[in-house]
């Protein structure tokens, strides 16, 4: 498959950890003898392989029917699925259309504990490589505004992929440290999830990789990051709002002891007990907090704390209006007076021409790439921008040219020409191969589905469809 493709089974599998004594003897004393052999033994078991629907294309009862394998609903992840190890959800056309999400099951914990609802302004401020990210969007239902973040210019590059896959539409992607997001956004949100770096004790199976991680991070040093980025998370939350801690290790520095550290930093804070599900433990100090462990759940490691800040409620129940200090993200490559003198009109007539009802505004345009903004946000001059909105296409030489994230984001019903291809059709891995397809049809744009999904679009031209699939999405 092409980028970010999916994987039925790990190939970094860890089957031969073999753990640091330190380690060895601290996971005993978390665990208990008993627990520890246990534990150990979980870890030359292969993991098990989750999916997660995108209810915002349908919903999972539906995309159920869809897949040749069953499926084990994951108790605390809504539209959370556990695939059989035979199960390659990965291989299917099902993944390309972006009706689903491969993630781990216990991955799925932090975003579904957050609470997320519609209209409600959010902050996945550690957010790439997105898995988390796609989880609060489908969550958002296309109302309010997500702001996804990573310091890493190399990391948001999949997080931004995840996002377009994914059809998400009311976000922006910002590259920046948490301590400069702060300045823009105090008291700006709803919920923020905090998905923060850790020494990755909880991928020991999972990931050959995190063994070798462990000894050169210690918990220490990411402990010194983990209260920094809270210390700025608490900064963003509005009055009321709610913040999500998680970490994928098991070390205590880096789970209740940070946890009760930033409550001693942060008075006006405080723990929200969370849930108990099949195989669930109480953090090892505070009792609100939950710590998942591999052989205990079908999942690997995770630490979840939820923290609420006190004060009026301040949750909105639409983060859509705007108030007399905020303004909608203005593109500054383009002074707003060449957008009234028609600079947009390719993509207005391109709506026009194809689209059965138009999107609405407002609209950016950056260097002749067109956007389509969220509403509501402060001024975010200076900041480092992934994407200031959903990408929709590029204005070159006069003529719009729609871009794959719009394919993604669109319900088919909103094209006018569609060509509907079924899952068995060998037209399905040719176009997703790049390839023309002869296929006959009314000329312009047109927007290819399957089973009713969008794929992509093409451009219908007498007997032919000049495939305009991404090189970069593309099967190979």
């Amino acid at each position: 498959m092409g980028k970010n493709k999916g994987k039925g089974r790990d190939k970094n599998f860890n089957k031969t950890a073999v753990l640091p004594q330190p380690l060895a003897e601290r996971l005993a004393v978390q665990l208990g003898a008993d627990g520890l052999r246990d534990f150990l033994a979980c870890l030359q078991e292969e993991p098990r392989g989750g999916l997660r629907f995108n209810t915002g294309k349908a919903t999972a009862e539906a995309l159920l029917d869809l897949l040749p394998f069953s499926l084990e609903p994951i108790p605390w992840a809504a539209a959370g699925y556990v695939y059989p190890r035979e199960g390659r959800p990965g291989k299917l056309p099902y993944y390309q259309a972006g009706l689903y999400y491969l993630q781990e099951p216990s991955a799925m914990a932090p975003a579904a504990a957050l609470g997320v609802k519609p209209g409600e302004r959010v902050l996945d401020l550690c957010a790439a490589p997105g898995g988390k990210t796609t989880q609060l969007a489908a969550a958002l239902a296309g109302e309010g505004l997500l702001v996804a973040n990573d310091n890493s210019p190399k990391r948001i590059k999949p997080l931004i992929w995840n996002l377009e896959h994914w059809g998400a539409t009311n976000y922006i992607v910002t590259n920046e440290e948490p301590a400069r997001l702060a300045k823009a956004f105090p008291a700006f949100f709803d919920k923020i999830l905090v998905d923060a770096p850790c020494s990755g004790e909880g991928m020991l199976r999972k990931d050959a990789k995190a063994l070798k991680s462990w000894q050169s991070f210690n918990g220490q040093v990411c402990r010194q990051m983990q209260d920094q980025i809270l210390d700025q998370a608490a900064i963003m939350l509005a009055a009321g709002g709610r913040l999500l801690y998680s970490t994928c290790t098991f070390n205590p520095l880096e789970n209740d002891e940070a946890v009760a550290a930033f409550l001693d930093r942060h008075p006006d804070f405080g723990l929200v007990p969370l849930p108990f599900y099949e195989g669930w433990r109480r953090g090892g100090q505070l009792e609100e907090c939950r710590q998942l462990w591999p052989h205990l759940v079908e999942g690997e490691g995770q630490f979840l704390a939820l923290l609420e800040k006190k004060g009026a409620e301040n949750c909105r129940a639409s983060a859509t209006g705007t108030t007399g200090t905020e303004t909608a993200v203005k593109a500054t490559a383009l002074p707003p007076k060449a957008l009234a003198e028609g600079a947009l009109a390719p993509f207005l007539e391109f709506m026009a021409e194809n689209f059965t009802y138009p999107l609405p505004g407002p609209f950016a345009l950056y260097d002749g790439h067109v956007y389509q903004t969220p509403a509501g946000l402060p001024d975010l001059a200076g900041l480092k921008l992934g994407r200031p909105g959903w990408y929709l296409g590029m204005i070159k030489h006069g003529r719009f040219s729609p871009s794959q994230p719009l394919a993604m984001g669109i319900p088919a019903s909103q094209m006018k020409r569609r060509l509907d291809l079924l899952p068995q059709d060998d037209l399905v891995e040719r176009y997703l191969r790049g390839e023309t397809l002869m296929t006959e049809g009314e000329p312009g744009w047109t927007l290819v589905t399957l089973a009713g999904y969008p794929l992509g679009f093409g451009k219908q031209t007498g007997d032919y469809l000049k495939n305009e699939y991404p090189a970069g999405w593309r099967l190979y």
